[in-house]
C-alpha cells in the first residue's frame, strides 16, 4: 500500500514522493482503522513541524480524511464497522491520509453524515473548523455585529461568511479580482458590501468606515497581513497593519492568520485605546493540544452538520484521481489554487 510523503529540500525546494507503507496489524484500545475513500489536500507547514519537534524525513501527505470504518479497538466506544466518519489526522501521525487504509484514535473522527459525500466531508472539514475557531473561540461573534473576512473568495473565507451570515452577523468582504468580486456579489445571502482590493481606486479602510457609519467593524479575519511598505509584490493584495487598526471598532477583535505579525509600541497603544484584542488562528492546536477535546469534536460534528443542512456551500475543485495526486499537491502547495482540491480513493 502506497501513501504520498513529502521531502523537505535545501532552500526550500519540497519534493513529494510516493513511499510504500504497511498499516499496523494490531490496533490500540481506542484505535479504529478506516478505509478512506477522499483525501484533502492541504499545504504543509514545515516551520510547524520543526516548532513542535515534529520533524521527520518523510512528513505525511494529506491529513483531512472521509471514510468508513473497518476495524475497532476493544475499548473504542464511538464507533463500530461499517460506520462512515470523517476527522483530520493529528500532525504526529506515521500514515497519509492518501494511504487506501489508516489508523487513527477515535477522537480525531466523527460520523459523517449520509446525505454528505466523501469528497465534500474531505475537503470541508478543515476550513470549517477554521472559521469555527476564527468566528466562535477567538473573536465570540455575536448576533448584531459586523466581521470584515479579508480574501472572502478564498475555500475559508467562503465558509466564514456563511457562518457567519447563519449567526445574524453583517459581513464585509474582500475580493482579490474581478472574478472573486463577482462570485461574492452573487453570494446568497448577500454580503453586505464586497471590497475590490485589486481596483487601486477602493480603499479598505474609507469603505469600511462608510459602510459602519465611522465606528468601525467588531471582527476582522485576515488572510496575510503587510506588515512594511515595502513588501514583494505577492503580499501586495494584503492590507496593511496599520489599515486593520485603524478600522478596527472599540472593543473589537482581530482574528490573525499572520504568524509573525509584529506590533510596535504606538500600534499596541491604538488596540489599548480601543480595549480591543489581537488574537492568532491556528487551528492545529486543537489537535496538539487535548485540553478541549469535547469542544474539538463538537465542532467538527456541527461542521458536518451545517454542511448536510445546506448551511456551509463550498467552492471545491472536481474530485482528483490519485495518481494526480503527487501533481495537485505541489501545486497546493505553491499556493496556484483558488479551491479547495480532495482527491478521490
Amino acid at each position: 500500500m502506497k501513501g504520498l510523503y513529502c521531502k523537505p529540500g535545501d532552500q526550500g525546494v519540497v519534493k513529494f514522493v510516493s513511499q510504500e507503507t504497511n498499516v499496523p496489524t494490531n490496533i490500540g484500545n481506542h484505535q479504529v482503522k478506516v478505509q478512506v475513500k477522499s483525501c484533502a489536500l492541504s499545504p504543509v507547514d514545515f516551520k510547524l513541524y520543526e516548532d513542535l519537534k515534529l520533524e521527520k524525513e518523510l512528513v505525511p501527505v494529506g491529513r483531512e480524511i472521509a471514510g468508513v470504518v473497518l476495524q475497532v479497538g476493544p475499548k473504542v466506544t464511538f464507533f463500530q464497522p461499517d460506520d462512515e466518519v470523517v476527522g483530520i489526522l493529528p500532525l504526529e501521525a506515521e500514515q497519509s491520509g492518501l494511504c487506501s487504509v489508516v489508523v487513527t484514535d477515535e477522537y480525531n473522527l466523527v460520523q459523517k453524515p449520509e446525505k454528505v459525500s466523501w469528497f465534500e466531508a474531505a475537503a470541508v472539514i478543515k476550513d470549517g473548523l477554521r472559521a469555527y475557531t476564527a468566528l466562535h473561540t477567538l473573536a465570540r461573534m455575536a448576533v448584531g455585529q459586523t466581521v470584515l473576512v479579508l480574501d472572502g473568495a478564498g475555500p475559508f473565507g467562503v465558509l466564514t461568511i456563511q457562518l457567519a451570515h447563519y449567526h445574524g452577523v453583517k459581513v464585509l468582504a474582500t475580493a482579490l479580482s474581478p472574478e472573486d468580486q463577482k462570485f461574492l456579489e452573487e453570494l446568497r445571502p448577500s454580503v453586505a458590501r464586497v471590497i475590490g482590493v485589486w481596483d487601486s481606486k477602493e480603499d479598505l479602510v474609507d469603505s469600511c468606515l462608510e459602510e459602519t457609519g465611522g465606528l468601525g467593524v467588531d471582527i476582522i479575519i485576515d488572510s496575510g497581513v503587510r506588515l512594511y511598505d515595502e513588501e514583494p509584490e505577492t503580499q501586495r493584495q494584503c492590507p496593511h497593519k496599520h489599515d486593520l487598526l485603524t478600522l478596527l471598532s472599540v472593543g473589537g477583535h482581530w482574528v490573525t492568520t499572520e504568524q509573525h505579525l509584529q506590533l510596535d509600541p504606538p500600534d499596541s497603544h491604538i488596540l489599548f485605546l480601543k480595549a480591543a484584542s489581537l488574537s492568532f488562528l491556528n487551528d492545529e492546536v486543537w489537535t496538539t493540544s487535548r485540553a478541549k477535546q469535547g469542544r474539538y469534536l463538537h465542532i467538527l460534528k456541527d461542521v458536518m452538520d451545517k454542511l448536510c443542512t445546506g448551511t456551509f456551500r463550498p467552492q471545491l475543485e472536481d474530485p482528483v484521481p490519485l495518481y494526480e495526486a503527487t501533481v495537485s499537491m505541489e501545486m497546493v502547495q505553491r499556493k496556484q489554487t483558488r479551491k479547495r482540491i480532495a482527491v478521490k480513493l
